[in-house]
């Protein structure tokens, strides 16, 4: 499972996984301290956030085509035949070349097509498209502003400069939570994340499973938010593992939760 965990007690992985989007140069970036500090040092403060949840695998395929494409070709061409991205009869490996293709003109007729592809609900493909469109539209921003513009990529999308996170709490004992405790942890999670300028979208509670999914600034330390969270919770029981799950990745079922629960339980604290 290309998922990351994160166990604050045994540092089990970075939990960040970015891709940046910067004109052609597409790279990762792992990193868990001063994000915004090291990004505005690398890219300025040109930033904006994939808002999409697009499917890291999808992503990966993009960026793999995009690192590797063979930027030889003649553009009026491309422009020209911009139209066939939505013939029937072509495959979908020459469409995905295409959309290469067209995001790289930095043209805003290439911009347009692959924005009205994106709106016909009878295409495949909308999420390369979108990976598409963004390029497209940062290469022309690059040109009409002068300024080279940035994007962060995570499977699980944003807002404006905020990171969407799921984050899976678990309860000792493997005993279902109360609803004092339910009610606990929706209180104090509503206090840390407006206390960091985050947002809380969803809390749902199964069993002994408590998942949240919310919108953090990326100049937030996500670990130390949480870590304050359990901490405070724990004042009232001590009912929370300090360990907890989180990646901006894509949203666990209960049943990959479940799974990576028992075969780590022995390492929860």
């Amino acid at each position: 499972m290309d998922i990351d965990f994160y166990f604050p007690i045994f540092n089990f992985r970075n939990i960040t996984d970015f891709h940046i989007i910067g004109l052609k140069s597409i790279q990762p970036l792992n990193t868990e301290n001063n994000i915004l500090d090291t990004l505005k040092q690398l890219f300025g403060d040109n930033l904006s956030i994939l808002e999409d949840q697009i499917d890291v695998d999808i992503q990966s395929e993009y960026f793999e085509y995009s690192r590797n494409f063979d930027d030889d070709f003649d553009v009026d061409d491309v422009i020209r035949k911009r139209e066939n991205i939505f013939h029937k009869h072509i495959s979908e490996e020459d469409k995905k070349n295409m959309f290469i293709q067209l995001a790289s003109t930095g043209s805003v007729e290439a911009f347009r097509t692959i924005e009205k592809y994106i709106n016909d609900p009878s295409q495949n493909l909308h999420d390369w498209a979108k990976l598409a469109l963004q390029e497209s539209r940062l290469l022309l921003e690059s040109k009409f502003l002068d300024e080279n513009q940035v994007l962060i990529t995570t499977g699980l999308g944003g807002k404006g400069l905020r990171i969407r996170y799921f984050v899976v709490f678990i309860r000792r004992g493997g005993k279902i939570f109360n609803q004092f405790q339910e009610d606990l942890i929706r209180k104090e999670a509503g206090f840390v994340l407006k206390r960091n300028s985050g947002i809380l979208e969803k809390i749902i509670v199964e069993g002994e499973i408590c998942k949240i999914t919310s919108l953090i600034p990326i100049y937030v330390s996500v670990r130390q938010m949480f870590d304050e969270l359990v901490k405070e919770c724990n004042q009232f029981g001590n009912f929370l593992f300090r360990n907890f799950l989180i990646t901006n990745m894509k949203v666990l079922t209960t049943d990959e939760i479940r799974e990576f629960i028992s075969v780590h339980f022995n390492q929860l604290d």
